[in-house]
């Protein structure tokens, strides 16, 4: 990843969808949070949408546990310490730091607080939001963060967009399985889906905010060289 070390994560283009998206994001969660309160059945929306995955995959436990695995807390945290890993090596602490919060943050606001005040069952466990799809949509999101917000290198765009791309295949696939092995409602998943994307974008934002007069001061020397050795 070739990453410059004096700038910020979302820039001031990327500020404004950010605060767009995570505002979109805590719609969501509310809006189905409040439909969806104490609900022990699914809607007509989710059973839609549930019942083919359980027919054509409900069968296959084997394989949905594979497809599942992805979302669990211990891959997701594993390639998260990999992402911070790339990010210090290329002087990125701001993107080190979204790396190894992302995932806790999301996941700890699913358990602690909205899976309890929501308290939606499936077959007698607490479902809203998925942490499944939680885990996994902060990783692909902070990688899309990192990898896609300009400026990038050109000559690595490929290689980016099909690192996210793929992510976002894993992404689907954990939403399938979760929904196949009858651990969560399609709402669900789309709620956990803005539970971590919503975060990443929080804590983009405030990374920006704190890491900006750091950029400044960088800049400013590098402008201060330039000046000088001209």
């Amino acid at each position: 990843m070739a990453l410059q070390r004096d700038r910020l994560l979302l820039g001031r283009s990327g500020r404004a969808w950010a605060g767009a998206l995570l505002a979109a994001c805590v719609i969501v969660v509310g809006v189905l949070g409040v439909l969806f309160r104490h609900h022990t059945q699914p809607s007509a929306l989710d059973k839609a949408v549930d019942s083919p995955f359980i027919a054509v995959l409900g069968p296959h436990h084997s394989l949905l546990f594979w497809m599942e695995v992805s979302g669990t807390l211990v891959p997701a945290i594993v390639v998260s310490v990999v992402i911070a890993a790339g990010c210090v090596v290329a002087g990125r602490l701001n993107g080190a730091l979204l790396a190894v919060t992302a995932v806790p943050v999301a996941t700890g606001l699913d358990d602690a607080l909205l899976k309890h005040a929501v308290a939606r069952t499936y077959l007698g466990q607490l479902t809203f939001p998925s942490g499944h799809t939680t885990a996994v949509v902060a990783v692909t999101s902070t990688l899309a963060v990192l990898l896609l917000v300009p400026p990038q290198d050109d000559r690595t765009r490929t290689a980016r967009v099909a690192l996210v791309a793929v992510s976002c295949a894993i992404v689907a696939t954990v939403a399938a399985a979760v929904m196949g092995l009858q651990w969560h409602y399609f709402t669900d998943t789309v709620a956990g889906a803005a539970v971590g994307a919503g975060t990443v974008c929080a804590i983009s934002l405030v990374l920006d905010l704190a890491y900006a007069p750091a950029v400044s001061m960088i800049q400013a020397r590098t402008r201060a060289s330039s000046r000088q050795a001209s």
